[in-house]
């Protein structure tokens, strides 16, 4: 796996020691939530109405 394979897409911090990221696959598009408070975090696909993940196609390979 590459280096440059994953994009912070956007970022926001929720607190002191908690923040949320938009991660974007550029091999595949898809965009994850990636949300890490302390020492924890968790990882998961973001997904539209229909339960689809959901995919960016600008700028990324396909």
């Amino acid at each position: 796996m590459g280096k440059d394979r994953f994009d912070i897409k956007d970022r926001e911090n929720l607190g002191l020691i908690t923040d949320a990221r938009v991660i974007i696959d550029k091999e595949t598009g898809v965009n994850y939530l990636y949300v890490c408070c302390g020492y924890g975090g968790g990882l998961t696909p973001l997904l539209d109405t229909d339960g689809k993940p959901i995919i960016t196609k600008d700028g990324y390979q396909k």
